[in-house]
């Protein structure tokens, strides 16, 4: 499985954008998806992960509102709409992939990521 990640540019604070992972190499519905950030000088911290099944969960009641991931598994992509944007979420953004049938938490597939800046 590979994973490539596009969407990425330049959002103004408050402005979206949505971020695209597509998968290649296998079949999605195995996988677990998550997406994760690392913003500049900090660690990559995990946001959201979506199960096989459609199940999410975000890792911080603060992104719930303001990040939302879905699955369209038909078109082997797995998407992270960013709303409401703020300076802070300015970074890196990959998705990753759980070991075919496993459930989030372990990720062993990467993609590149892409950048997300806001800025005003």
């Amino acid at each position: 499985l590979q994973l490539e990640e596009s969407g990425g540019g330049v959002v103004q604070p408050g402005g979206s954008l949505r971020l695209s992972c597509l998968a290649s190499g296998g079949t999605l519905a195995y996988y677990a998806i998550a997406w994760f950030r690392q913003a500049p000088g900090k660690e990559r911290e995990e946001i959201a992960c979506i199960d096989r099944h459609g199940g999410i969960r975000y890792s911080a009641d603060s992104q719930r509102g303001r990040f939302r991931i879905s699955r369209d598994n038909n078109k082997s992509m797995v998407y992270l709409e960013l709303s409401s944007q703020k300076f802070e979420d300015t970074g890196v953004y990959t998705c990753a992939a759980a070991p075919a049938s496993w459930e989030c938490g372990f990720y062993d597939v990467w993609g590149q990521g892409t950048q997300v800046t806001v800025s005003s």
